[in-house]
């Protein structure tokens, strides 16, 4: 936990200070290695740095765009609604990947992304994220935020495909709270 906390401390000091800005519409990718902690019996990075990676490059296009005078500024947070991941091949221990994050759209409460790990021209996982923004107990309106950060785009509807992935998640909760 506290490499993590580093990982975000580093971030926020290079995104504020010695990164250029970056426009929120516009795909972010990154460089990454798979070191010797990430793996699983030292061969394969484990399922769960998958989501540690995906985590990283949100806060960064967060740090390193007009959403966080948008949102951290103003006392937002954000929260994680849900998140999917497909594999397609494991990762090798102490190779080289990319991670792009690409924007998918949003509505009220909810912005998509879809990140894509690739190495040499292929595609090795595709993770999807579902964040809001919480304050105050509730949810916050995702159009305002989208505007006050500055994307001119009015509307940017996720795929049907999207929906569909993330159609049976509140049904799913709600069948867990009825059981308990």
């Amino acid at each position: 936990m506290i490499y993590y906390w580093l990982h975000i401390i580093y971030i926020f000091i290079g995104s504020r200070f010695f990164w250029k800005r970056v426009d929120l519409e516009a795909n972010l990718s990154r460089i990454r290695y798979v070191n010797l902690l990430d793996c699983e019996a030292l061969r394969y990075m484990a399922n769960s740095k998958y989501f540690y990676y995906m985590d990283l490059i949100r806060l960064e296009i967060l740090f390193r765009t007009k959403l966080y005078n948008a949102t951290l500024k103003k006392g937002m947070f954000p929260v994680l609604g849900s998140q999917k991941i497909i594999y397609k091949k494991p990762l090798k221990c102490l190779t080289k990947f990319k991670i792009t994050l690409i924007l998918e759209g949003w509505e009220d409460n909810w912005v998509y992304h879809r990140q894509v790990f690739s190495r040499n021209g292929e595609i090795y996982a595709i993770g999807i994220t579902k964040v809001g923004f919480w304050k105050k107990h509730k949810i916050q309106n995702m159009r305002e935020i989208i505007k006050e950060s500055g994307i001119r785009t009015e509307e940017m509807q996720p795929s049907s495909q999207i929906f569909t992935l993330f159609n049976e998640d509140g049904a799913i909760l709600k069948k867990e709270v009825e059981n308990l």
